[in-house]
């Protein structure tokens, strides 16, 4: 099914994808708003009642700015509070695997993070940190590494690819442009 989204990600869908997930026995799963103006959502929730299903509910556009939802959105990452409070800093800079670091890879850690402050995106490095011990504790396998988040020096040491950039010298500009 072709589903729209808004500008903040909510899913938006036509009366045709309510129709398709009517009469595929769907509807029930989900909770649906109309995305296209219509006078006839009081006929629609009168039909959907008789049937048993929920109503739809009226659209009403959240009055906050991208940055602000986003910045929401990015706070509650589901994961265990010792993530929530882990210094990425600190990790980065005092993990196991970083005993023969010299001068440049340091400066190139700190140089990353400091971008991904200046974006707002520590939160998600902290998730990242919990998403690969996820994996590994439960031994699922990812990729070697995709697009340009493999320019990023930090993203390796998290375990997200396994792409070493520093050694082969890649711009992480590209990656967070």
């Amino acid at each position: 099914m072709l589903m729209k989204t808004d500008d903040l990600g909510v899913p938006r869908f036509t009366n045709q994808n309510l129709i398709d997930m009517i009469y595929s026995g769907n509807a029930d799963k989900c909770h649906v708003v109309l995305c296209e103006p219509s006078n006839d959502i009081d006929k629609f929730n009168s039909a959907m009642e008789a049937q048993g299903f929920d109503k739809l509910q009226k659209y009403i556009p959240l009055d906050v700015d991208k940055t602000q939802f986003d910045a929401v959105c990015q706070s509650e990452w589901l994961m265990p509070d010792t993530y929530k409070q882990l210094d990425v800093v600190r990790w980065l800079h005092h993990a196991q695997f970083h005993k023969h670091y010299d001068e440049k890879r340091i400066d190139r850690i700190d140089d990353e993070l400091y971008q991904y402050e200046k974006y707002g995106m520590i939160d998600l490095l902290r998730y990242l940190i919990y998403l690969v011990d996820f994996m590994r504790e439960n031994n699922i396998v990812w990729g070697v590494g995709r697009g340009s988040s493999v320019a990023s020096y930090v993203l390796y040491l998290i375990g997200i690819h396994k792409v070493d950039s520093f050694k082969y010298n890649l711009d992480y500009k590209e990656f967070l442009r």
